[in-house]
């Protein structure tokens, strides 16, 4: 990978492989980083640092602002183990099924996964995903409890992001009529120049010089700890698997309670 002999992409999927992520298990899926901040311009500058996320801070640090309340909220919460008041920075993940499949949500067999985590039926149109723009705002800067990720499929699947199937989404407060996903500008409304753009962004030479970072904060030794710590990247202790043993938990209600919690809200993948 440091000598350009395999991509970016083949190098990530690479890793989330061994930290036994897998496409089977929308709980463990694959973990791609946003690598754009920009998601406004008429056309995309790569050659411009400014184009690009902070690849060296999780989604809750991309903001003094939005760093700034959740070290206040770590700091806030006593330790209390099997608490669901645990001390971290983040009560949510940025992976979990209920994220793939609302990126997904417009492709079957993902449709029916997604209603079935919701009870039945689509959300609420306004919470559903509908703009790359939007998401990504909420996801940087917006939205305390949103620290999502992207998933693989942001690099080479324009079929996800049209509303092929003509599902009936809903309809958002502002009247708008939710159908294909709503892309950047520089896209000019076509999902495949959405992919080659962003591909392209993958493999550039910034994300390549600054790839690392994420990867020390999702697979490395920036995953839990002090340095974890250190770098406003802390989540609750149920969303690391090594650390709760379901086994010497006796009380079943706080058991399903747990476990509950997981599927839920999604796992940290297995330190590489």
């Amino acid at each position: 990978w440091q000598k350009r002999e395999i991509s970016n992409f083949d190098y990530l999927m690479y890793l989330n492989t061994l930290a036994g992520r897998s496409y089977n298990d929308y709980m463990q899926y694959p973990v791609f980083p946003w690598v754009l901040a920009d998601y406004h311009s008429e056309t995309l500058n790569l050659t411009n640092p400014q184009t690009f996320r902070d690849l060296s801070k999780p989604m809750g640090a991309q903001t003094v602002e939005r760093k700034r309340k959740f070290i206040q909220r770590f700091n806030e919460v006593e330790k209390s183990e099997g608490d669901l008041s645990a001390q971290c920075h983040y009560c949510t993940h940025y992976s979990s099924a209920i994220i793939v499949a609302s990126y997904l949500v417009r492709m079957e067999p993902f449709t029916q996964t997604f209603c079935s985590l919701q009870g039945g039926s689509f959300d609420v149109a306004d919470r559903m995903f509908h703009s790359v723009k939007s998401t990504w705002e909420s996801a940087s800067r917006d939205n305390m409890s949103d620290v999502r990720e992207l998933i693989p499929e942001f690099f080479y699947l324009p079929e996800f992001l049209t509303n092929a199937n003509h599902f009936e989404l809903g309809c958002m407060q502002d009247g708008t009529v939710l159908g294909d996903v709503q892309l950047p500008p520089w896209a000019d409304g076509d999902p495949h120049k959405f992919i080659l753009l962003h591909r392209q962004a993958l493999e550039s030479d910034y994300v390549s010089a600054h790839l690392h970072r994420w990867i020390d904060l999702i697979f490395g030794h920036k995953q839990h700890g002090s340095a974890a710590v250190e770098a406003v990247n802390t989540y609750h202790p149920y969303f690391y698997g090594d650390k709760v043993d379901l086994n010497n938990i006796k009380d079943p209600l706080i058991k399903s309670t747990i476990l509950g919690f997981i599927s839920n809200f999604g796992q940290i993948p297995k330190q590489v």
